[in-house]
């Protein structure tokens, strides 16, 4: 997958110093915590069959999305707190978040 050249000029279209993409608060630090928690519930909505906020869903599936929960994960750029989406039932546990790993 290739990232678009207009993408990557907009996120860095107030770059300063380099503290601003790799500081504690830098883009790549944001960039991490945003993509895994977008894959995160991706995968949640995959394994739930459903859509979040798709009522129709509720009568064939008794699971739903529960909302979540913080976990601090070790990363090159420092401590990240993502939030984890959890399900009623405790069964969709895939990808990133199935192993009680806090490194990424």
């Amino acid at each position: 997958m290739t990232i678009r050249k207009e993408i990557l000029d907009e996120l860095i279209r107030d770059y300063k110093n380099p503290e601003d993409l790799l500081g504690e608060n830098g883009l790549l630090k944001q960039l991490t915590k945003a993509l895994l928690e977008r894959a995160m519930n991706a995968e949640l909505t995959h394994e739930l069959g459903f859509e979040r906020n798709d009522k129709s869903s509720l009568k064939e599936n008794g699971n739903r999305r529960n909302g979540t929960s913080q976990k601090t994960v070790k990363s090159k750029h420092g401590e990240i707190e993502l939030d984890i989406p959890r399900d009623r039932q405790s069964e969709a546990r895939a990808g990133y978040h199935q192993e009680a790993s806090t490194a990424v």
